[in-house]
């Protein structure tokens, strides 16, 4: 009623020669949280990513963070029949960057984006599987539009008032205008502003999050969305995904084959068909899977957990669709019910029904698929005109759906105190807390790469799955981009055997294996081997996320805020504070299925690749060659197939594991300690008995230089779990 006489006034006021957009008194910023301040104008409306949250902030990482006062910038707002239109001005040469998965651009200044919930984006216009209503600055702060309403930004390409006098035209650009890069040139605009238009809405909350730097400004946001998760050690491992239509029988020959030969791998995941009934979802075992029970057990004893792919519409043969059926919206999905999950009922009935018949039997998380939008792209889901009990409409159902069906399937483990790590397809705004991992079924491989680098401004995770390859040394390439991002997984769900024997899809499924297929397996097995090696070191970077906020990969320009090279860099990450982490990136390799293998034995094509690394200022050495590398400037690197580029900064004490066939060896915690230069920057490493609230012990890792000896620091003593050192080795 409220927002209803608000537009009725602001109508009568048209009537009398008055126009809309004049900008009524910005209200004063409120500091709810150390450096978090919110703006209220209007009536928000009552379905938004704060009101809807499931976890609430994580204070004590806020409270540690440095405070900063004032508000750094002022956020202005304007009214009118179609809505909302937030203002927060932009100097010259301040780029932006986030607004959620953003796959096809990185810094985004200059462009417009409307944040629409849509699977398989094909332009740049904003849809995305997880659009996030919050971006930073290079000015060091962040903003987060509180609206599950699809907003437009108009990102600094406002076009009135006149521009300044100092505004790019031709004769007034800088003498390497012709050799800079799109996102260089967005970002040398003048003084502008950032733009929201927020549909229907009659208000709403803006929040601002101080830094002074923009890391520091994304940190008071995934701690103010809750902190990070804390996945368990085996979801950092290796995963594969079996064939969809794979049996039982399948599934523990596979099980048994990568024992034998020595692949690692902790998640076996199922694709569609071990249910009954897939699109929609029966969440019965098919009879390809008559003792599924059995089968979990006979895979835990080998040390493999079992990820079950399902999707959110309930098929009428459901045992879950009569105690939904009140609870859903208005429209159907492929003939199944959609679940109003933002309703607490909804979250407890699906969570319950999840808990006693999967993650009671053995299961140990879900892969939530199709929970994004295709009414673009695709013909399917419900449409933005459906109405929930709620009260929510098909929009702000679609932008809030990934995260509450997230919360509906974490009440699962949340019951049984199990920690999980899993698979999603949508989220959005305050998602960092949630422990599933982004895909999408794109295959570009530049753009997987920047996936990894760009999620970090927005509290999200991405895994840049392999599936098939052209040849075996695209495989080879896309498997190290995966090996170095927050899920290490090959989905093979179209494959009837791992694409190591065979990368031609058609002939993989006929059995037709290529020549000397053994020898990319070695090669892939080796890649493998060293995300195992790698776990400890990424665990204590996830710790940190969980308690500060700090994303465990993220673009350089987090580290690096004050080198104007890493503005543009989405080919390039931080893994945590010490590892750079460069992929060759396999050019035209885009899209699914189809394409012909070359004749290959052992890796067709060349044998390297040259792949340009910029590296920030300071010193680095090279992974692989352990050599010393000056920063600041660009090198060109030969690449081997299989070696990923790799610098390590110098001062680090980097902690390599044992290489295992799964995180549950006890050798997984035997470590050899690489010391590279002095080795002044100790490593912090946490024990973790895999509990839903582990102790998180702390081993510091010391080296003296002048003695050439290392030191290992508990904070407690651990009688199970514990990390062993083997012994240091230093790259001088």
């Amino acid at each position: 009623m409220k927002c209803q006489i608000l537009i009725l006034g602001l109508m009568a006021a048209a009537t009398c020669g008055k126009t809309f957009g004049q900008t009524p008194p910005a209200p004063a910023p409120v500091e709810i949280l150390p450096g978090v301040w919110r703006f209220t104008f209007g009536t928000p409306e009552k379905i938004t990513p704060v009101s809807t949250r499931h976890y609430p902030p994580a204070t004590n990482g806020l409270a540690a963070l440095a405070a900063v006062a004032p508000c750094p910038v002022t956020v202005t707002a304007t009214f009118s029949p179609r809505g909302s239109v937030v203002s927060v001005p932009l100097a010259e040469e301040e780029m932006i960057y986030g607004l959620g998965l953003q796959l096809q651009s990185f810094q985004q200044r200059g462009l417009k984006k409307r944040l629409r919930v849509n699977a398989d984006p094909a332009m740049d216009t904003g849809d995305s599987h997880a659009p996030v209503p919050f971006y930073v600055t290079t000015r060091g702060y962040g903003v987060l539009i509180d609206t599950a309403r699809y907003p437009v930004f108009y990102l600094g390409n406002k076009k009135h008032p006149p521009q300044p006098a100092n505004d790019l035209k031709a004769g007034n650009r800088p003498d390497n205008w012709n050799g800079l890069s799109p996102d260089e040139r967005r970002g040398l605009g003048a003084a502008s502003d950032v733009l929201v238009e927020i549909p229907e809405a009659a208000g709403v909350d803006v929040y601002v999050f101080a830094g002074p730097s923009l890391r520091q400004a994304v940190q008071r946001y995934d701690l103010f969305s809750g902190g990070g998760p804390l996945p368990p050690r085996w979801g950092l491992g290796f995963w594969y995904r079996v064939q969809s239509d794979y049996t039982q029988e399948d599934v523990l020959k596979l099980a048994a084959e990568f024992r034998e030969r020595r692949i690692p791998c902790d998640v076996l995941g199922l694709e569609p068909h071990w249910q009954s009934h897939s699109y929609c979802s029966s969440y019965l075992w098919s009879q390809r899977f008559p003792d599924s029970a059995g089968m979990m057990a006979s895979l835990a004893g080998q040390h493999f957990r079992l990820n079950l792919w399902e999707q959110a519409f309930v098929d009428p043969s459901s045992p879950l669709y009569a105690s939904l059926l009140a609870h859903c919206g208005d429209y159907e999905v492929w003939g199944g019910l959609v679940p109003d999950f933002l309703q607490a009922e909804t979250r407890r009935i699906f969570s319950d029904y999840h808990e006693k018949t999967f993650v009671a039997q053995g299961a140990a998380g879900f892969k939530a698929d199709e929970c994004d939008n295709s009414d673009f792209t695709g013909g399917w889901s419900f449409p933005e005109m459906s109405r929930f009990p709620s009260g929510a409409d098909g929009e702000q159902m679609h932008s809030l759906f990934g995260l509450r069906y997230q919360d509906a399937l974490q009440g699962a483990f949340e019951k049984r105190r199990q920690r999980t790590y899993g698979l999603v397809r949508s989220s959005g705004a305050l998602a960092a807390p949630y422990p599933y991992v982004l895909y999408s079924d794109l295959y570009d491989h530049r753009q997987f790469v920047r996936g990894v680098a760009q999620t970090g401004f927005s509290g999200l995770l991405w895994a840049p799955e392999v599936r098939e390859a052209a040849n075996p040394e695209e495989l080879l390439r896309r498997l190290e981009s995966a090996a170095f991002s927050p899920l290490a997984m090959i989905n093979a769900w179209y494959l009837r055997s791992p694409p190591w024997k065979q990368v031609n899809r058609a002939a993989n499924n006929q059995g037709q294996f290529a020549e000397g297929w053994e020898n990319v397996e070695a090669l892939c097995r080796e890649v493998l081997e060293l995300r195992m090696k790698f776990i400890t070191y990424l665990h204590a970077a996830f710790v940190r996320y969980h308690r500060e906020g700090l994303p465990p990969f993220r673009a350089l320009i987090m580290d690096f805020p004050d080198d104007p090279q890493t503005r543009t860099i989405d080919d390039e990450y931080m893994m945590g504070d010490s590892l750079l982490v460069a992929p060759v990136i396999v050019e035209g390799a885009a899209g699914r299925g189809g394409r012909r293998a070359e004749p290959a034995g052992a890796v067709a094509g060349s044998a390297e690749a040259m792949r340009p690394v910029y590296l920030p200022a300071g010193v680095w050495h090279d992974f692989w060659k352990g050599e010393r590398r000056q920063g600041g400037q660009r090198i060109n690197v030969r690449v081997p197939v299989g070696r990923i580029p790799l610098f390590v900064k110098t001062g680090t004490v980097l902690p390599l594991a044992q290489a295992t066939l799964d995180t549950a060896d006890p050798a997984s915690r035997k470590l050899t300690v690489w010391v590279y230069g002095d080795g002044e920057r100790a490593a912090t490493l946490f024990e973790d008995d895999g509990s839903w609230a582990p102790a998180l012990d702390s081993v510091q890792l010391n080296w003296d230089n002048a003695a050439k000896s290392g030191r290992v620091l508990r904070s407690a003593p651990s009688l199970t779990n514990a990390y062993e050192i083997l012994s240091w080795k230093q790259v001088e």
